[in-house]
């Protein structure tokens, strides 16, 4: 008898450990936010001039918010709940609801992905953090603090580069070669970021073929090329496809949207909005798909500052106007870079492939995404709907081909 209510007790430990966690309230609203902060803060990204690549983490800019509604008081506190749509929520539901929902995200087990997030909270050398501020934002946001001297600038990008690159494993080796602005709070956003396939790549189906950049500059890049099931929709009005292709554990999934031909991505930029993108995996259908794919490895800076100032952020990147002093006890800190890096690699990796259904019915006639053009792409949460990351690929690493006329 002990022994049945030992084996009984052991499978309702099993199923209590792979039954899918359900965030609280906070985090699923919080979810939700972040990825309307997604949209606005790629298309604000996006108008920037000579802006070629753009990778952004909205969930890791959300918890970074947090960050400084936790240091900050009255109405530069106030905006930060603003932008995030949290006015309602009390403070410590806003910072246990972004931690949750980062921790739950970025989980590498159950979700089979690299992920490495490192945080770096920077102040003048003149400025001290209190002993309160630092122990929460350890607790909630997984922040390290450090004094620089920013007087001695090129020392103190050296310091910034030399920590980025440390934190991940040399992928990221740089995440500024300037700053404008040396009198403030530097915050540093440090990543690698590695998905690995729901169904790999072969390794020997990778060969060099030409990225067009525009009509008139073709880059060498390595292609990896597949056929398989995958959710696709062809969006015949706008002219782009729209891709679906599942992660290890299908716990989140790599979103694709290609023009038909190769062209400026604003046009769909205009179309790109969070309930637009709803409209388009609506109608994603499975079928079969010839996919080919650049190997990717790219890294991304971006100072976000100006960028969170016009989403409404305006008071704490004002030295004029910001007050910090929950960070350091006094008024006298503004963020003066927001710096936001990554590290990303995509390559054939993942598991195993269901051989099963090549030479079935399945396979036959396979629809065609040719990813040899600018295309913007998402990591796309599938328990929480949260967006981890938004970018798009306009350059990737690659020699130039000649012409051959």
């Amino acid at each position: 008898m002990w022994m049945s209510t030992l084996i009984i007790s052991w499978l309702l430990a099993v199923a209590s450990a792979t039954e899918e966690k359900k965030l609280s309230s906070h985090a699923s609203s919080l979810a939700d936010t972040s990825s309307n902060l997604a949209f606005n803060l790629y298309h604000n990204l996006a108008k920037e001039k000579n802006q070629e690549n753009i990778l952004i983490s909205p969930v890791v800019v959300a918890s970074s918010l947090g960050l400084v509604a936790l240091g900050s008081r009255s109405s530069t506190a106030s905006q930060v709940k603003t932008i995030l749509n949290a006015s309602a929520l009390q403070d410590e539901h806003l910072h246990t609801g972004l931690s949750e929902l980062l921790q739950e995200v970025s989980n590498p087990v159950a979700r089979n992905i690299t992920w490495k997030i490192n945080n770096k909270l920077y102040s003048p050398s003149s400025v001290s953090f209190t002993d309160d501020f630092v122990k929460n934002s350890k607790k909630h946001y997984k922040y390290e603090h450090s004094k620089v001297n920013f007087r001695d600038k090129r020392s103190a990008i050296s310091s910034i580069n030399e920590w980025a690159a440390k934190s991940t494993d040399g992928k990221l080796p740089e995440v500024t070669k300037d700053m404008q602005n040396t009198d403030g709070a530097v915050m540093v956003n440090a990543m690698f970021f590695k998905p690995h396939w729901d169904e790999k790549f072969h390794h020997k189906m990778v060969d060099n073929r030409g990225f067009l950049v525009n009509p008139s500059y073709t880059l060498s890049v390595p292609m990896m090329h597949r056929t398989g099931l995958y959710g696709f929709y062809d969006d015949t009005e706008n002219r782009l496809f729209v891709l679906n292709m599942p992660l290890a554990h299908k716990k989140s999934s790599m979103i694709f949207i290609m023009p038909y031909h190769v062209e400026p991505l604003e046009r769909l930029e205009k179309l790109l909005t969070h309930e637009q993108l709803g409209t388009w995996t609506s109608k994603l259908k499975e079928r079969a798909v010839a996919i080919s794919l650049p190997k990717v490895s790219m890294e991304v800076s971006h100072d976000l500052q100006k960028h969170l100032a016009e989403l409404g952020l305006s008071e704490a990147v004002d030295k004029s106007k910001a007050d910090l002093s929950k960070m350091s006890g006094k008024k006298d800190l503004y963020l003066s870079n927001v710096f936001h890096a990554s590290a990303w690699e995509w390559d054939t990796e993942g598991n195993p492939f269901d051989a099963s259904i090549f030479g079935s019915e399945k396979l036959r006639n396979p629809k065609l995404f040719y990813a040899d053009h600018p295309f913007i792409f998402l990591v796309k949460d599938n328990q929480t709907d949260s967006i981890l990351f938004i970018g798009r690929l306009v350059k990737p690493k690659g020699e130039k081909m000649r012409d051959e006329l």
